[in-house]
């Protein structure tokens, strides 16, 4: 059944390629919604923007109202004690529920990719601390299993943790070939 399945989907992407083409296909897949935001606030907090659509992208799948078992909201799923700790460092007191307004989750999200690159210096320890949390990857950059300088990753020993960083570090590098 899986097999079908799969078949079928690639079926369908080889017909709509040949269509309409693969870069067409791959900017639906691989959309820039939202781009006053994200440009706006990639600029104001020196992130890179396709950095930020990556995030949004798997995170979310751009829908504004997305939410996580987790009780993450909005584009790029922020956390509540997240969003309190951001507003305390912004000095505002923004709801959880404005999350759902795009341009709000957007400033909130990248301002915290850009504190997390900031205080980590490597995007995929920046992207780990988004999935996993500041503490817990400051444990593993202090545990010589995890880390030999204290600063990269050797190997992240969540798996869910490791796939996420993979797959925004994939989108994120297909952003850059798409649109550069």
């Amino acid at each position: 059944m899986k097999k079908t399945a799969v078949g079928a989907v690639l079926l369908i992407v080889f017909a709509v390629c040949a269509v309409f083409g693969c870069r067409t296909l791959m900017h639906a897949l691989y959309p820039k919604k939202y781009s006053d935001a994200v440009e706006t606030y990639a600029a104001e907090y020196d992130v890179p923007p396709h950095l930020v659509y990556a995030v949004i992208h798997t995170e979310s799948s751009f829908r504004p109202d997305a939410g996580s078992d987790a009780g993450a909201a909005g584009l790029m799923q922020i956390m509540p004690e997240t969003l309190d700790w951001l507003n305390m460092r912004m000095g505002l007191d923004t709801e959880f529920s404005a999350l759902s307004d795009p341009d709000v989750a957007i400033r909130y999200g990248t301002y915290f990719l850009h504190l997390l690159l900031t205080e980590f210096g490597e995007t995929d320890v920046a992207l780990a601390a988004y999935h996993a949390g500041r503490g817990r990857v400051g444990q593993w950059l202090s545990d010589p299993a995890y880390s030999d300088d204290g600063r990269t990753l050797r190997t992240i020993p969540y798996p869910d943790t490791a796939h996420y960083v993979r797959k925004v570090e994939r989108a994120m590098d297909i952003y850059d070939r798409l649109y550069e």
